[in-house]
């Protein structure tokens, strides 16, 4: 008897490893002979994430593509590094199936499951397809969607696409009551206004938020920070904290991220696709800030969905320090200040919520 293997490939940020891993955990619960195994990046972020759990994992030296010529060259000399090491692992099993979740790491990943003739599926969270993504359409047999508008993409290039929604880790599903506040040191009366900048942290929010801290004081009898800065920035914005006057707790990252946002009243963050459905999942209230850097704008577009279901506000990340901090200010204030439209916001999000993806996924990868 052939034991089924299942390799996503996937990494560089949180969103591109959390929804393969929710499907991995929902693999190995229906299938526990199936075997498991992860190619991910050489950032840290991949071995933090993957390093907690029981799957095996093989870091790739991939990397992005620069349109720098000497950047150029190592990207191909690392593509074809991965290629080969993937591979090789690949070819080890009796009965494979790859899964592709986007990524510069998926794209060698998914052309050794070409070369190897091994069934290539890919995950698209996003409303917009990456670069990997576009790349693997070449190649792969089924796509699975977040957003109906991706579906015509992948269609014209005759890759069979299923929306089942964004598949979301452990910790989504509502069932852990255990109150993230003592485990925090919070005060338990107090209203929780929750900054995230996704796995990696977001500089310029970090920035946002800082320059409104001594703003912020005038809310401190009923509200509290909980502030997500990403480990790179931790020590800068801690000391930007060190004098506020509002209860805070400034953390580097933190990996419950279902139990936080729950408890949360109030969520400043990006809009990363798997970002918006954990805000959905969670029923939160959000200001988002999309990244603003994409020539596609994909996280403004998926902002709008819960702008559009009325659970969120957008405030973009304007390039002037001064414009992002007051426009921040403007929306934050308002919103901290009004009970009334926060749940208004909770309630509207959790209309959205869909925890049924994962499994949806899962059960397809092993029919």
């Amino acid at each position: 008897m052939t034991v089924r293997s299942v390799f996503f490939a996937g990494g560089g940020t949180g969103g591109h490893i959390y929804p393969a891993l929710a499907v991995a955990e929902k693999i190995a619960e229906i299938s526990a002979d199936t075997r498991i195994h992860f190619f991910c990046s050489e950032r840290e972020i991949d071995s933090s994430i993957l390093g907690k759990t029981d799957f095996e994992f093989t870091i790739l030296p991939a990397i992005g593509l620069s349109a720098n010529p000497v950047g150029a060259v190592k990207f191909a000399k690392k593509f074809y590094d991965s290629y080969k090491i993937a591979g090789r692992k690949i070819a080890e099993a009796d009965e494979a199936v790859v899964v592709a979740v986007g990524g510069f790491v998926a794209g060698p990943v998914g052309y050794a499951a070409k070369k190897l003739g091994v069934d290539l599926k890919l995950i698209n969270v996003d409303i917009v397809p990456g670069k990997a993504n576009k790349l693997l359409s070449r190649w792969a047999g089924e796509a699975f969607l977040q957003y109906e508008e991706t579906a015509e993409f992948f269609n014209k290039r005759g890759v069979e696409t299923q929306v089942v929604g964004c598949p979301l880790r452990s910790g989504f599903d509502g069932q852990d009551n255990s109150d993230i506040r003592e485990e925090l040191e919070l005060d338990k009366d107090k209203k929780i206004l929750l900054i995230t900048g996704a796995s990696s942290g977001a500089v310029n929010i970090n920035k946002a938020v800082c320059a409104n801290l001594e703003k912020l004081s005038r809310f401190a009898d009923d509200w509290q920070v909980v502030h997500l800065t990403g480990l790179a920035n931790f020590e800068n914005v801690a000391s930007e904290y060190s004098q506020a006057k509002i209860q805070n707790k400034v953390l580097g990252y933190f990996d419950e991220m279902g139990r936080l946002l729950r408890k949360a009243d109030l969520v400043i963050g990006r809009s990363g696709a798997v970002s918006v459905a954990e805000f959905e999942a969670a029923g939160a209230a959000v200001i988002c800030m999309p990244y603003p850097y994409h020539k596609d704008r994909h996280q403004y577009l998926n902002a709008t969905k819960l702008v559009d279901a009325g659970a969120a506000v957008i405030v973009d990340d304007v390039a002037d320090e001064t414009d992002r901090a007051g426009w921040l200010w403007d929306e934050l204030s308002e919103l901290m200040a009004n009970n009334g439209k926060l749940e208004q916001m909770k309630k509207c999000a959790e209309k959205l919520a869909d925890k049924q993806a994962a499994m949806r996924i899962a059960e397809k990868i092993l029919a």
